[in-house]
């Protein structure tokens, strides 16, 4: 399958800075990709320094960094409390794209994460409540009888959010952009700053 043409015009390698190639990318990615443009691989650290990586979805982004939302108890928030960096992988294969985030991790304002909690459908606010999230299930009555008992607590009014469901911001020291070509001979751009709060970011082209 041949990927489509960009959407954009141009050699992205000349891209002054990623947070604006990252939207153009997205963008079209949007538009091509059949299922969940917003998907990426995320990687964090247990406490033996065993790596650890799943899909999430993107749920917010700006110029601080790219956010996702999750129970603190899972292992992914257990591990981001203990060593708060992480690196995620954004793969559209409907475009033979890749963009490569990392940087330290910051938790989201409460502010943050009850205006997106109260965006999400009612089902998977319960459902936020419900699951022990990564925690031994006995079966699966157990947890459709949280669903039910919850379901039940909130039968009015709206849902609140779980203390424990809140969101992880990732601020970018490193971002690479990744373009297929013929025969192995790739584009790769790596953008790097010291740090997240360093305004000037240096880019370097990177062998295949």
């Amino acid at each position: 399958m041949e990927a489509p043409e960009p959407l954009t015009s141009g050699d992205f390698t000349d891209a002054s800075e990623p947070f604006q190639l990252f939207e153009d990318w997205f963008e079209e990615a949007k538009a091509s990709e059949p299922n969940d443009p917003n998907a990426m691989a995320l990687a964090t650290v247990d406490a033996d320094g065993l790596p650890d990586v799943r899909m999430v979805l993107l749920n917010a982004r700006d110029a601080r960094g790219f956010v996702f939302f999750t129970n603190t108890g899972s292992a992914k928030g257990r591990e981001l409390a203990a060593v708060p960096k992480a690196s995620v992988v954004f793969h559209w294969k409907s475009l033979r794209r890749q963009i490569r985030v990392r940087g330290p991790v910051e938790q989201v304002s409460d502010a943050e994460a009850d205006a997106y909690f109260a965006t999400r459908p009612r089902l998977s606010q319960i459902g936020a409540w419900a699951s022990q999230q990564s925690q031994p299930l006995e079966g699966r009555f157990a947890l459709e009888g949280a669903v039910a008992k919850y379901t039940a607590q909130y039968a009015l009014g709206g849902v609140p959010r779980p203390p424990h469901w809140t969101g992880f911001r990732i601020k970018p020291v490193q971002m690479e952009f990744w373009h297929d070509r013929p025969f192995r001979l790739h584009d790769r751009i790596m953008f790097r700053r010291p740090s997240p709060d360093a305004g000037e970011w240096n880019k370097s082209r990177l062998y295949p």
